[in-house]
């Protein structure tokens, strides 16, 4: 009876913190005012405390939970030291008092932890190598090699500055991705997520790969609003896996078709995963302009996938549904037009040019009052209360990614490694800008594999986009380059988080499914070549239009080339001939696109005549 006693008040007093945490930002969005830095520092105060308490060192040593509070202790304390005294921090900069230092180690102390409870040990590791690099910058040779800095200046640059712990990610983070975060977790207590696969199936359901089509169009309508691939995964894999499974699909494939799906949908425009506000803060673009130039490719991505699953059903010979089975695509208009209201209000605003603070917290508001047009959906204060404590769960983990890039922001901006990096790339690539996107695809790769997707673009870029900025690339096709491909820590093995949820779900093999998930995302790979080699993301519509049909017809061939399917089995010859049609499809050279989609139609017409012709001496034979 104690412990669960303990274990209430506990969960009460998240729940009480949360609450604080949400009235916190909303006050200080809105009617309130505080500086940018102390905005952050308070932010920070609040993920920390709550993953101390949510995630405490151990559940059993009873001697461990004083460290959880003594960590708390000194989180509050140093994030308030930072509120009170930075207006002050900036005359002594260059001779820091040594309170200043011993809370900026206090700092550090926490984001690492927070860190390594949260994200787990990947994101910490680096935090420490690159703190490592200032301090023994001397004796590294070569390019990478610095004169070292001492102990104090690491701390002052990481702690005390804009360009460390308290930077542009947590900022974003405190600005826009948690009262995004907070209407996600509004529309999931409201049963949108469930009206969105239902809504899906009602649209898909009728093709032979219906239920596939669902998990890619309800992943999207999901993944646009929540920025989350593993969260996504789970909410829509959860229905849309068993039903794949029941009409045919193979468990790994079932699997990979969600965890496919449900990263593209970081892709989607309004939130992007946190990406586009980040790249908005970092480049001074604007943001409605970012949301904007990313509908083309975030549809072509799609567009790729859901080629895959309707081939692959075609191959397995996958059945229809039963129209029977099916929800009528009337009755969920009705049933969620409330739903489609409230997400039209909130992109309306931004597509008008109002900010995404003031957009999305409005929008929040008009979700709690149509959520009282029906009565299952209604926001009642118990389904509030539950829904701000999702909301700050699900926040906290980004922030410590946030926090933690930061540390890392701060020690390449001490150190100018992104220069370094960027010569090396340059230096590497030959001045050749393909051999430079290449050098980067590695790099994020390796970088995938141990952090997640926020966190992953952030060291991305300060290291890799002043290098490809220096080869001409724009500096917003540089940042959505990095971003996309840094996309792919959800789905590539052997660390690929997204699809090992799906992969739990399906009952599959993790690997396999990780494997299967990585092949169906080959958009990831090579929409973004389009960012810098044609005006996808600077064209007229007509441009625009005209470089998707290409790009279409570019990964429809790359479809076919992988599964060696079309309306039959293809030889090797043939499957070749489809990669040529891809290579000239996406190589930037017009001719040679318009050449790659006469050779697709020749192709496609060469197979289907030839499927024609054996069904006809087969039903000779028959006769």
């Amino acid at each position: 009876m104690e412990v669960i006693q303990k274990a209430d008040l506990k969960s009460r007093l998240i729940l009480f913190i949360a609450v604080l945490m949400a009235f916190y930002h909303f006050y200080f969005a809105t009617i309130g005012f505080i500086t940018e830095m102390s905005w952050r520092a308070g932010h920070l105060i609040f993920a920390s405390v709550l993953i101390f308490l949510f995630k405490p060192i151990s559940q059993q040593k009873s001697k461990w939970l004083l460290l959880d509070y003594l960590l708390i202790l000194v989180a509050i304390v140093s994030g308030f030291y930072i509120i009170v005294e930075y207006p002050n921090m900036g005359l002594r900069m260059g001779d820091p008092l040594p309170l200043d230092i011993v809370m900026g180690v206090f700092s550090i102390i926490v984001v690492l932890e927070m860190t390594r409870r949260t994200i787990g040990l990947p994101l910490l590791i680096i935090a420490v190598v690159f703190i490592s690099y200032a301090l023994l910058g001397e004796f590294i040779p070569g390019i990478f090699g610095h004169r070292g800095f001492d102990f104090d200046r690491i701390v002052t640059q990481i702690y005390m500055t804009s360009d460390g712990i308290h930077g542009i990610p947590i900022g974003v983070m405190v600005k826009y991705v948690y009262f995004f975060v907070l209407f996600a977790g509004f529309l999931e207590a409201t049963g949108a997520g469930k009206w969105f696969i239902n809504f899906a199936f009602a649209l898909t359901g009728r093709s032979r790969s219906g239920p596939a089509q669902t998990a890619v169009f309800a992943s999207g309508l999901m993944g646009s609003i929540s920025g989350s691939a593993v969260a996504n995964t789970v909410a829509t894999g959860s229905f849309t896996i068993p039903l794949m499974k029941k009409v045919g699909y193979k468990p790994a494939i079932a699997g990979a078709i969600e965890a496919a799906s449900s990263t593209g949908g970081q892709m989607v425009p309004p939130i992007m995963g946190a990406g586009a506000f980040i790249i908005a803060e970092w480049t001074g673009i604007a943001y409605r302009e970012i949301i904007l130039v990313s509908i083309a490719p975030a549809v072509l991505y799609f567009i790729s996938v859901s080629f895959f699953v309707h081939i692959r059903a075609l191959k397995d010979g996958i059945k229809k549904v039963p129209v029977n089975e099916l929800p009528s695509f009337i009755e969920q208009l009705k049933i969620g037009a409330h739903y489609i209201v409230a997400i039209s209000l909130l992109i309306f605003l931004l597509a008008y040019g109002y900010s995404p603070t003031y957009s999305v917290c409005l929008g929040i508001g008009g979700l709690i009052i149509v959520s009282f047009f029906k009565k299952e959906s209604r926001m009642t204060f118990p389904v509030f209360l539950d829904a701000l404590k999702s909301a700050a769960l699900i926040a906290i983990p980004v922030s410590a990614a946030c926090a933690a890039a930061g540390v890392v922001v701060g020690v390449v901006g001490l150190t100018g490694l992104g220069l370094k990096f960027s010569a090396m790339v340059i230096s590497v690539a030959g001045g050749q800008k393909i051999l430079a996107i290449f050098l980067v695809l590695l790099a994020s790769l390796f970088l995938g594999m141990g952090l997640p997707v926020t966190a992953s673009y952030v060291v991305l870029a300060v290291l890799a986009v002043p290098g490809l900025r220096a080869l001409g690339v724009s500096v917003l096709a540089a940042h959505l380059l990095v971003f996309w491909y840094s996309q792919d820590s959800n789905i590539t093995p052997p660390v690929c988080l997204a699809a090992y949820a799906a992969a739990g779900i399906a009952q599959s093999d993790p690997m396999k499914t990780g494997l299967y998930s990585w092949a169906l995302a080959k958009g990831l790979y090579l929409i973004p070549l389009l960012f810098v080699y044609t005006s996808i993301l600077t064209g007229s519509v007509f441009q625009i239009i005209f470089i998707s049909i290409i790009a279409t017809c570019g990964l429809f061939a790359m479809t076919l080339f992988l599964e060696g399917y079309f309306v039959s089995p293809l030889n090797i010859i043939s499957r070749l001939m489809f990669l040529a049609v891809t290579v000239c499809c996406f190589w930037p050279s017009q001719y040679l696109n318009y050449f790659g989609c006469l050779l697709m139609a020749v192709l496609i017409s060469y197979q289907i005549t030839m499927w024609k012709l054996r069904n006809r001496e087969i039903a000779e034979k028959n006769i």
